[in-house]
């Protein structure tokens, strides 16, 4: 049985979890992209497993394609943008606070910038 979360973008799954850590499987759809974000709490490491797009961490863009990583250090604005394909991301978080309470929004396609967390695990 799985519990996969629909988003605007797409859908998020988790996978497993554990002390400090969390890990989820996201698909961003095809020309979609998550809220440009940073977390306060937590790192996470990307690994593209299929599709294409683009990721952004810091001022630094990187081509997405499958079996293409990124770290996101703790603080940096990120965010992740599917190209022409849906964009299927192995996310690991690992921190002390994992969940949509270290969100901070700065930009979003769907105008959640602001908006008050629902406490939910996962982004």
């Amino acid at each position: 049985m799985t519990n996969v979360v629909e988003r605007p973008w797409g859908w998020f799954e988790p996978l497993g979890s554990g002390e400090g850590y969390l890990v989820k499987r996201l698909c961003i759809r095809a020309g979609q992209r998550i809220s440009l974000q940073r977390h306060h709490h937590r790192s996470e490491h990307w690994v593209v497993v299929a599709g294409n797009g683009t990721l952004l961490c810091g001022t630094q863009s990187h081509e997405a394609t499958p079996g293409c990583t990124l770290l996101i250090p703790c603080g940096a604005l990120h965010r992740a943008s599917a190209g022409d394909q849906d964009l299927l991301i192995v996310e690991v978080q690992r921190g002390a606070l994992l969940s949509e309470d270290d969100i901070e929004r700065i930009a979003d396609d769907y105008q959640r910038v602001g908006e008050v967390s629902s406490g939910e695990v996962l982004s």
